[in-house]
């Protein structure tokens, strides 16, 4: 599919727009200090909320079999709830998740 030039330009003004409003708005709202503690959870929480919902569902995605990233997925909760650093909580789970696609492939019992 090809779009022309005009075409292309209006999708990247809309973006564009789109992007300011959502930063410009909460500026323009909210002029003074909010004190609301449910407003104040709700914006400290939501960034992790889109992170979650964006990584869960490319893990379950992104392997070529289930079961490997079920088991990266559980050594990366394991490890982050045990407070280890982000190297080695990712470099756990995709060691684990190399171990267990390469013995899913060369599994000898097929």
């Amino acid at each position: 599919m090809e779009i022309d030039f005009l075409t292309f330009l209006l999708y990247a003004l809309v973006c564009a727009l789109i992007t300011y409003l959502l930063r410009a708005l909460p500026l323009v709202i909210f002029r003074r200090e909010i004190t609301n503690r449910f407003v104040k959870s709700f914006i400290y929480y939501v960034p992790f909320a889109v992170l979650a919902c964006m990584t869960i569902p490319s893990i379950f995605e992104s392997t070529g079999n289930i079961w490997s990233a079920v088991a990266g997925f559980a050594v990366a909760l394991i490890l982050s709830l045990f407070g280890r650093s982000l190297l080695t909580v990712s470099l756990s789970a995709c060691g684990v998740v190399l171990v267990i696609e390469l013995a899913v492939r060369y599994w000898p019992f097929q």
